[in-house]
């Protein structure tokens, strides 16, 4: 068994994950991380190796049970404990709601609910035996507030922020803490791989500005920071973002002048509801010298953080 706590963290081969990752070995942990592809993973372990841990690779699906519980079993195969979870698998789809086919909204609850469920349902026993352990799930804004042209994400993360509250309830008898992630907008580079429907390049557009906005937007390395701190203190929620923290306090004391607010902001949107396939963001972006010098922070950070042009995995 290593002297060292080990962590796994699920849709960790680029983006957000991966600083997590990149955080916990920097705060001294093992790691078990995973996403579905074996070549991601295998570019994020180099580096996070060259920080200092002991970093073992599972390529998986976590919205699959049986591979879910593979990944959370192979911290204790490989290091003989699990001492913190960190649920990040995600998926964006964005398009307005009559564009969205009900299978959108069975996708992102697979990764986004079930991909949390699953491993955290494995990890539980494992951390009771042990005497306790930490766990974060990652939401989003769009879990608290209802945000236009994200209906099934908002779904999802919706669903995750009612899991993470609840198990919170009742695993605190057992030692275990359960931090709730709201993050708003952060620059993870990840408009290049989200999936667009609708008007594709003009949905791209309004997206991939507002994330790379620094008075919207948080730098993503600071937030990872914030995240992993929060976790290892048990803190039961941690909202990032001066405008999230308005968005969630406002919308808690007056639902309805945050839904009036948002359905104005829906109309400033790209109008086209005609299903389209859905397409990764860097398939359907079109430069221009204006748009260039908006996205600059968002592009950075996708050569940065391993924003590849394979599937999504948060």
């Amino acid at each position: 068994m290593t002297t060292r706590q080990v962590a796994v963290v699920t849709g960790a081969s680029r983006g957000l994950g991966f600083l997590l990752a990149r955080e916990l070995v920097d705060q001294g942990h093992d790691l078990v991380i995973c996403a579905r592809s074996a070549d991601g993973l295998a570019v994020a372990a180099a580096e996070l190796r060259g920080r200092g841990g002991q970093v073992v690779t599972v390529a998986a699906d976590v919205s699959v049970e049986v591979q879910a519980k593979a990944v959370v079993a192979a911290a204790t195969e490989q290091f003989g404990r699990l001492d913190v979870l960190v649920a990040n698998a995600g998926a964006i789809q964005v398009g307005p709601a009559a564009a969205m086919r009900s299978s959108d909204f069975a996708d992102a609850l697979g990764v986004m609910l079930w991909g949390v469920l699953y491993p955290t349902l494995a990890a539980l026993p494992l951390m009771r035996a042990m005497g306790g352990g930490r766990i974060l799930v990652i939401t989003s804004l769009g879990g608290k507030v209802p945000a236009p042209h994200l209906l099934p994400y908002t779904v999802a993360k919706h669903a995750a922020v009612g899991f993470a509250e609840g198990l919170r309830v009742e695993a605190a008898r057992h030692g275990i803490t359960v931090t709730t992630a709201v993050p708003g907008l952060m620059r993870t580079g990840s408009p290049r791989n989200a999936l667009f429907t609708g008007d594709r390049a003009a949905e791209y557009r309004w997206f991939s500005v507002a994330d790379s906005l620094p008075l919207l937007s948080m730098d993503a390395e600071r937030a990872a920071a914030k995240l992993i701190r929060a976790t290892l203190r048990g803190s039961p929620e941690i909202v990032l973002t001066p405008a999230a923290k308005v968005a969630v306090r406002l919308h808690g004391i007056a639902p309805a002048t945050t839904i009036r607010l948002l359905s104005a902001a829906n109309r400033l949107l790209p109008s086209e509801e005609a299903r389209t396939p859905l397409a990764p963001g860097h398939t359907v972006a079109k430069p221009g010298r204006v748009y260039d010098a908006l996205t600059g922070l968002t592009r950075s950070a996708a050569r940065r953080f391993h924003q590849h042009d394979d599937a999504v995995d948060g």
